[in-house]
């Protein structure tokens, strides 16, 4: 009685570890999703395409903040309920990469996302995740899943230590509890530092808005000192011929698109300097 007890307690304690990874309600948007591409046809179109397509339909889904922060070890966290910039536009991403390769089980799209969040696509604790913008930027454009055509459209040098993780760990729970990720962090940072990055200034981006198109990664640069990114979204082109940004704003908003060009919105924010621009790039179809 005793061991079947301790193992029906197990088998309980399993299952209320894996729902903090997922939920139903995330297979069922999921599911949804790959639905509505069916129903659209969407496969058959551009990638970016396929990209605004899906985005779309998060319009008006709440913004959460720290969705991935779950539990002490870093596993796969999938939360389609709520988004914020960052798995927004990671969430359209995957979602249009398995759409186009045909691939549309929940399961397909828990290894897509594994692919794009994590470094070179492999979990190995939390330093693993691409925790700056900017680098994930560089991962992804290594492995060919984006391009980084921020040089190519007029981009200018972006000079900046980045440091932020490494010198407020208070601020982030798993490195406050891990002290031993801190130095991986580090190391991470200083790699970041030796590379060469660009970025269009705030006032230069309508310049260069006829060689952005509709699906592109926004990646907006900070003034922070030590951060490289503020925010993410997507590059939208609206009737009125501009482009506009699709995004997960803040606390307490929804996802939503710009009133305001690009262009505008993010020179009306005090934090943001320019744009860094990634171009999604059509995935490889792998014979079955």
């Amino acid at each position: 009685m005793v061991k079947a007890s301790l193992f029906l307690f197990f088998i309980f304690i399993t299952q209320l570890s894996f729902a903090q990874i997922y939920t139903q309600k995330d297979v069922d948007v999921c599911n949804n999703k790959f639905k509505i591409a069916v129903d659209k046809n969407l496969a058959s179109k551009p990638i970016n395409e396929v990209i605004i397509e899906i985005a779309k339909t998060f319009i008006d889904v709440p913004y959460e903040a720290h969705t991935l922060e779950k539990g002490n070890k870093e596993t796969l966290v999938v939360h389609l309920t709520g988004l914020d910039c960052y798995t927004f536009f990671e969430s359209s991403l995957v979602l249009a990469r398995c759409i186009k390769k045909g691939k549309t089980t929940f399961k397909d799209f828990q290894k897509e996302l594994t692919n794009i969040r994590y470094r070179d696509g492999k979990i190995d604790g939390y330093p693993s995740r691409l925790h700056y913008a900017s680098d994930w930027l560089y991962n992804n454009s290594k492995r060919g899943i984006v391009k980084d055509i921020t040089k190519e459209i007029g981009g200018m040098p972006y000079k900046k230590k980045i440091n932020f993780m490494s010198t407020h760990v208070n601020s982030y729970k798993q490195l406050k509890n891990n002290p031993e990720f801190v130095p991986r962090i580090k190391k991470i940072e200083d790699n970041m530092n030796k590379r060469d990055y660009y970025y269009v200034p705030q006032n230069y981006i309508a310049c260069v808005e006829n060689k952005i198109q509709s699906g592109d990664i926004i990646i907006l640069t900070t003034g922070i000192k030590g951060m490289d990114i503020s925010h993410t979204g997507l590059a939208i082109r609206m009737e009125d011929g501009r482009i506009h940004f699709l995004h997960a704003p803040l606390a307490g908003k929804k996802v939503q698109i710009t009133k305001e060009p690009l262009a505008d919105y993010v020179k009306k924010v005090k934090r943001h300097t320019g744009i860094m621009v990634g171009r999604p790039l059509e995935p490889k179809l792998t014979k079955k």
